[in-house]
C-alpha cells in the first residue's frame, strides 16, 4: 500500500499534479470526488474537473461516508485519487454553524464517526492512495467562529493524515515540494 497527501492552496496545482501521479502509477484510477454541486459555480467546477480526467477512469462520489467508498473501491492493482478532503470536511462541518461560538467540531453528530473511520481505514488499504487537501492555515485568521473552528478541523485532519502517509508533497504555483518520503 502506497499512501500518499497532496497539500496546497486554492488552484495551487495539487489536484493536476495527483492526476500525473495516478497517471503514473500504472494501475487503474478510481477518483473519489467529494464535492457536491450545490450551485452553478460548483457545477461548472466540478464539471471542468471530469472533463480533465482520462476518459477511462471511474468516478465515485462520496461527501460523506469517504471511509466506505474507499474500502468498497481500493484495491491492490488500483489507484484511488481522493479529491479533496477538506471539501470532505465541510460537509461533515454542516450544521456547525448553529453550534455555540466555543464549541468543538465533536458537538456534531457525524464528524467524529466519520472522521475516526477514515483514519482508521486509510492504513489498512491495500493499493496507491492519494489524497488531496487544502491547506488553508497559511492565510489570515477568519473573522467568525465557524471559519475557525473550519480552519483547525482542516489543520488537524490534514496532520493526522500526514502521519499515516509515506510521501506529503506541498503544491503552490503548479510546482511540487516533497515535505515527506
Amino acid at each position: 500500500m502506497k499512501l500518499e497527501l497532496i497539500l496546497g492552496g486554492a488552484r495551487s496545482g495539487k489536484s493536476r499534479y495527483a492526476e500525473r501521479r495516478a497517471l503514473d502509477s500504472g494501475c487503474a484510477v478510481t477518483v473519489i470526488a467529494t464535492a457536491e454541486a450545490g450551485d452553478a459555480e460548483m457545477t461548472e467546477r466540478i464539471r471542468r474537473h471530469q472533463a480533465d480526467r482520462p476518459a477511462a477512469w471511474k468516478t465515485v462520489e462520496a461527501p460523506l461516508a469517504l471511509a466506505d467508498a474507499l474500502r468498497r473501491e481500493a484495491a491492490a492493482d488500483r489507484c484511488l485519487v481522493v479529491d479533496c478532503l477538506t471539501l470532505w470536511l465541510a460537509n461533515l462541518l454542516a450544521g456547525a454553524e448553529e453550534l455555540p461560538p466555543a464549541a468543538s467540531a465533536e458537538a456534531l453528530p457525524r464528524f467524529r464517526r466519520e472522521h475516526d473511520d477514515l483514519l482508521a481505514t486509510l492504513p489498512t488499504l491495500p493499493g496507491h492512495i492519494i489524497l488531496v487537501a487544502n491547506e488553508v492555515g497559511l492565510g489570515l485568521v477568519p473573522d467568525t467562529a465557524l471559519g475557525r473552528l473550519f480552519r483547525d478541523e482542516a489543520g488537524r485532519l490534514n496532520q493526522a493524515v500526514a502521519a499515516l502517509c509515506t510521501r506529503v508533497v506541498f503544491v503552490a504555483a503548479g510546482l511540487p515540494l516533497a515535505m515527506k518520503g
